[in-house]
């Protein structure tokens, strides 16, 4: 897996939301960054707002990636907020995630570099 670090000082060219469960980064060095949560049972990990515009990560290299990852204490049993902060000179934009669970399921949130035929799946 990799971290949203990977993405410091690419320039995105497109960013792709699929319903409330992932979001495609295309870069224009040709790779592509898939950031989803592979569901299991008992478990329900979504992308809760986006704070800011996508559009404002485009075209522009990304000087800012970070992940800070909170624990909901008002869950019933278990809750994650998990926030991934993105800046270019255009616009910042933060993407909260939110993963809630029985306690023995991951909550967490996953970034990999796909292959562009595998975006779709």
């Amino acid at each position: 897996m990799n971290s949203i670090s990977d993405l410091l000082g690419k320039t995105v060219v497109d960013i792709t939301q699929v319903l409330n469960d992932e979001l495609i980064f295309k870069t224009n060095c040709g790779r592509a960054y898939k950031m989803y949560h592979y569901q299991d049972c008992c478990e329900c990990v979504e992308i809760e707002e986006i704070i800011g515009n996508l559009a404002d990560l485009i075209n522009s290299p990304i000087l800012m990636a970070e992940e800070v990852s909170q624990d909901d204490d008002n869950a019933s049993e278990s809750g994650t907020w998990t926030f991934y902060k993105l800046a270019t000179l255009q616009g910042y934009v933060t993407i909260r995630w939110y993963g809630q669970s029985n306690g023995y399921y991951s909550e967490s949130v996953d970034l990999k570099e796909i292959a562009l035929r595998e975006e779709a799946q």
